[in-house]
């Protein structure tokens, strides 16, 4: 399985592609979309579309996740940020791609065990997992492949919900203490 991770935004927008093949991860190719700060929104988008394309043409990825929008800042950034949202997300629907969006929070959690995570504790944590030399330039990249990976880990390992603790005892018999094991004997 291939995996296009977007993270967005109207001045630099990350991409990492990751595939998973008989159990092991490897990034087939990551970068990010530079724009000139002085250039119009309509060319700024029309890179981040195009661009997309290209590496959507080229790798042909079997799935696509990009971070959503957060609120931390003002509403003019945010309304900036689901512009590069909108047209990534219009790059892959266009090529027919299943498409899912994750929180920042959700990806930190699932790559680090903490959604309260630094940007370089998850450029950290890409660069041990997927054993990589050396770490992107930038941390929307890295970024970028996190959310690849977050991805890739709902899809492969969905986490599972328990109606209650009896189901999750039969599954996971093994969660028991000794003592508890030998009562319910």
């Amino acid at each position: 399985m291939i995996v296009l991770g977007v993270d967005p935004g109207t001045l630099i927008t990350g991409y990492g592609i990751i595939e998973s093949r008989n159990g092991k991860v490897k990034v087939l190719s990551s970068d990010a979309i530079k724009n000139d700060s002085t250039k119009s929104m309509p060319l700024r988008l029309k890179l981040i579309y195009t661009r997309l394309a290209e590496v959507i043409n080229k790798y042909h990825p079997d799935e696509f996740a990009i971070e959503t929008a957060f609120y931390g800042k003002n509403a003019q950034s945010a309304l900036k940020l689901g512009h590069a949202r909108g047209v990534a997300m219009l790059a892959a629907v266009s090529h027919e791609i299943p498409t899912q969006e994750y929180s920042p929070r959700e990806v930190k959690k699932a790559i680090v065990g903490n959604g309260n995570a630094s940007k370089q504790q998850v450029q950290y944590m890409v660069k041990s997992l997927l054993k990589l030399k050396q770490v992107p330039k930038y941390y929307d990249t890295t970024d970028a492949i996190a959310v690849a990976l977050c991805h890739l880990q709902r899809v492969i390992q969905p986490r599972r919900r328990f109606k209650d603790w009896k189901s999750f005892v039969t599954v996971h018999p093994e969660k028991l203490s000794s003592s508890h094991k030998s009562r319910k004997q």
